[in-house]
């Protein structure tokens, strides 16, 4: 076997694999079952709240299988290749054996298949068959797209048909179905889904991404010149909108004022009105932009109850009682964020529990039980720390913005997908490929009509137009040798 004939059969394989209906149903039942885990499962929420929902074990294993942001895992997206694929491929092979009548300028009219139909009206006139043929056939053609009269045992065939195309119409619906696909995963790959809190009069230029918190660098800024809320009796906020500003290049470029679902848009990025808060009055951390000589720390055992004191420094590294562990603080930060939020002061500490790789976590000063929420069998909080205060009445109070930012450049092509679909369904629905014939053979002096059609559909409606058709048909022959006999007629003084 050549080199040649090696790649043809393994092309051949690869095209017969494609083309396979069993893939389809494969392709479509796994993207049913993954739908469902991707319901069942919140997507894009902050590792913490996976972690005490699922525990350790779950979680590991959830995230190993990107299940916490499934629809832009690798295999999710392998799914909506191969099922684009799957569809062209099909596509292609029943669109080959289409092409025959789709294509060809004068198609060859089977008789058998009209003499066949069940729908066949026959009657006869007095007239010639010749006379019938010329006569008949400027009303067959009307309203049809192609005709064509041809001599055939003896007799004449009149042929009309219309809408050949609309036998495309479930490939323009799976032509919809692809374009769909692909505008979910143009998104999926070049999209993103972040969140950003502004507050009133100030600006950013970073967003963070939903389910990492990961920092997007944005190619403008936003701000948040004002902030404004209303509310109900109840104390319920009735509306909350943002005075939002875009600056590029240090130019105001949009200026927009947004309310829940009425976004600002910009170089296909959008900013939605998602949340609010109010701003703490700013306070004094002046003694904490420098690190403490020493810290004191608790750790306590879930399990057992146990609390344990220590007082430490950085880099010291701290043994448990009863073999529990250790842990080491691991660095200082004067601004602390997470989940873009700046919870002020604050440690990273380094965990290692026994048999377990170390962790590290975050310990607010601010916030003694913050680390109650990572669900560990630890719990660890900062002891001994003065908390600052602030009079209300000395700071003006001050909101800010919460904004959702999603990006999706697939979505243009998902509405082109719908437009196509709508279109595909009213050619599949509502039209079809008519064809009508009108056999008039000779019978005695006069001759033999017999009128009939197909259609790939809708054979109700080919039926009532061939009554329609040999009505017509009837009345033009009756109304022809009335004229015939009031000519003949015998003037009379």
């Amino acid at each position: 076997m050549t080199d040649s004939q090696g790649s043809n059969g393994i092309w051949d394989a690869l095209w017969e694999f494609l083309a396979s209906i069993r893939l389809t149903i494969i392709l479509l039942f796994s993207l049913a079952v993954t739908s469902i885990i991707g319901t069942l499962i919140p997507q894009n929420k902050a590792p913490m709240e996976y972690l005490q929902a699922f525990g350790e074990f779950q979680f590991r294993l959830f995230n190993a299988l990107d299940f916490f942001d499934m629809y832009r895992s690798w295999w999710f997206r392998l799914l909506i290749i191969l099922l684009v694929l799957n569809i062209i491929v099909c596509s292609i092979e029943r669109l080959s054996a289409l092409s025959k009548i789709l294509f060809v300028k004068n198609p060859k009219v089977k008789p058998s298949r009209f003499r066949r139909a069940k729908n066949k009206i026959v009657f006869d006139v007095p007239d010639p068959v010749e006379t019938m043929g010329a006569r008949y056939s400027g009303i067959v053609k009307r309203g049809y797209t192609y005709f064509k009269e041809e001599t055939v045992d003896g007799g004449v065939w009149l042929y009309a048909e219309k809408w050949r195309w609309s036998r495309i119409g479930v490939y323009v619906v799976h032509f919809s179905v692809v374009l769909l696909l692909i505008g979910s995963l143009v998104g999926s790959i070049l999209g993103f889904e972040g969140f950003v809190n502004i507050p009133e009069q100030e600006s950013t230029d970073r967003i963070f991404l939903r389910g990492n918190g990961q920092a997007l660098q944005l190619p403008f800024e936003v701000r948040c010149e004002d902030f404004d809320v209303s509310f109900y009796d109840t104390g319920a906020p009735k509306e909350f909108r943002s005075h939002l500003k875009i600056i590029e290049n240090g130019q105001t470029v949009v200026e927009k004022h947004i309310i829940v679902n009425d976004p600002l848009r910009y170089r296909g990025i959008n900013f939605f009105q998602s949340s609010y808060g109010k701003l703490d009055a700013p306070h004094d951390h002046a003694e904490h932009e420098t690190p403490p000589e020493a810290l004191d720390l608790r750790v306590i055992d879930k399990a057992t109850g146990a609390a344990h004191d220590f007082t430490t420094r950085i880099g010291e590294r701290q043994v448990i009682p009863g073999g529990v562990g250790a842990f080491k603080i691991m660095e200082y930060q004067p601004h602390l964020t997470f989940g873009g939020q700046d919870l002020g002061a604050g440690l990273q500490v380094e965990v290692t529990l026994t048999g377990q790789s170390p962790e590290t976590i975050l310990l607010p000063l601010h916030f003694p039980n913050f680390d109650r929420m990572r669900g560990g069998a630890l719990f660890f909080t900062v002891t001994g720390q003065k908390r600052q205060t602030f009079s209300p009445a000395e700071k003006a109070e001050r909101y800010y913005t919460g904004l959702q930012v999603t990006k999706d450049p697939g979505v243009p092509i998902v509405y082109a997908g719908f437009i196509t679909m709508l279109v595909g369904f009213v050619i599949s629905f509502f039209m079809s490929h008519q064809m009508v014939a009108v056999e008039i053979a000779p019978k005695g002096s006069g001759s033999r009509i017999a009128v009939s059609g197909v259609s790939n559909r809708n054979r109700l409606g080919m039926d009532r137009k061939v009554e329609r058709l040999a009505a017509q048909l009837r009345q033009n022959a009756v109304r022809n040798r009335s004229d015939a006999g009031s000519s003949s007629a015998p003037l009379h003084d």
